[in-house]
Order: C-alpha cells, then sequence, then structure tokens
C-alpha cells in the first residue's frame, strides 16, 4: 500500500476538478504545456512556509517556461482561519519584495468558507482542495487569458452553480485522503 504524496493528490483533484469541470478555463492548457509547477511543503511554521513562497517567486520570475505554481502545505495551516493569516502575510510579502502587479495568489484550503454564503453551501467547494494551497499567478498572463475569455465575470457564477450540481458528495469524494495501491 503506498500513501500519495501531497503533490499527487493536488495533482488529481486538478485534473478530475478543476480541469474536468471546468473550474478554471484556464488550467487545461498550462496542465497539457506542462507549465504548472506543484511542490509541497511539510513546513508548519509560517516564517519557514513564507520563504518557501518567495522561493517560488523568485523561480518563476526568472523562469518563463513556467506559468504557475502551487505551493501545496502539507503539514501546515490545517485551521482556515490560521490560513487566511497566512494569506495575509504571503499577500504582504508580495508587497514588500516589489512583486505586487507581477503575482498575484489565488487560494485554496480543505476547508474553505466564503463569507457570505452558509456554513454548508455547496459553492465553498469551488475553493476546497486537498491541501492548503498558496497558488501563484503571473498577473500580465492571467489579465491576457481574461481578455479572450467571453464575459470573465461570470466564471465564479458559473463555478457556483456547477457546484451545486455536481453536489457536494461528488467533492467530498475526491477531496477525501487517497491510500492507493501501486
Amino acid at each position: 500500500m503506498k500513501t500519495d504524496t501531497a503533490v499527487e493528490q493536488t495533482l488529481r483533484w486538478i485534473d478530475k476538478v478543476i480541469i474536468a469541470e471546468n473550474f478554471c478555463p484556464f488550467a487545461r492548457k498550462e496542465r497539457e504545456s506542462k507549465r504548472i509547477r506543484a511542490i509541497s511543503t511539510e513546513e508548519t511554521d509560517n516564517a519557514l512556509i513564507l520563504q518557501a513562497l518567495l522561493d517560488e517567486l523568485q523561480l518563476l520570475e526568472n523562469n518563463s517556461g513556467i506559468e504557475t505554481t502551487l505551493l501545496i502545505i502539507a503539514q501546515g495551516s490545517k485551521d482556515f482561519f490560521d490560513y487566511l493569516d497566512l494569506v495575509d502575510l504571503a499577500n504582504r510579502l508580495l508587497k514588500q519584495e516589489r512583486y505586487e502587479g507581477i503575482f498575484q495568489l489565488a487560494t485554496f484550503h480543505p476547508d474553505y468558507i466564503f463569507a457570505d454564503a452558509p456554513a454548508d453551501a455547496t459553492s465553498h467547494y469551488t475553493n476546497r482542495s486537498p491541501f492548503p494551497i498558496l497558488h501563484i499567478l503571473r498577473e500580465e498572463s492571467l489579465e491576457t487569458a481574461l481578455k479572450t475569455f467571453p464575459n470573465p465575470e461570470n466564471i465564479p457564477v458559473r463555478n457556483v452553480k456547477h457546484a451545486e450540481k455536481l453536489g457536494k458528495t461528488f467533492f467530498q469524494k475526491l477531496l477525501a485522503p487517497h491510500d492507493q495501491s501501486k
């Protein structure tokens, strides 16, 4: 019995949820082009997680062959509200290191909740992932992609409707920890 790594579980979630269900209409191209970097940190200390984030920002800055990075926090930030504190620190780091306007973060967490939705809303699953993730996006690439996509402002609304159609059980099965026989 082999336990899947955080990277394997996250990439399976990307393939089966984000791409297969088209929650991000831009992900398939980058995944097929192998331009998505997924790395995992076992760190639990925010300062060390932020150092890993800074390392990834610098790598992306110097490597145009990588479009985006998923920094998977395999052990830390288990509590969603602690994770939000980390996200705040991460955004401050972007500003402090002068990466604001160059990169931005998208956020995913196993217990993600939107403040404006009921606690049991299916909509939360649009941002739920197997592990806490800081997803580094290139702002210029995102702006270009959004210009070529019809009505990009409707993506979140469409995603919520699609999540509701799929139902909680769909997401719960895919987000459950995986032990796979190899």
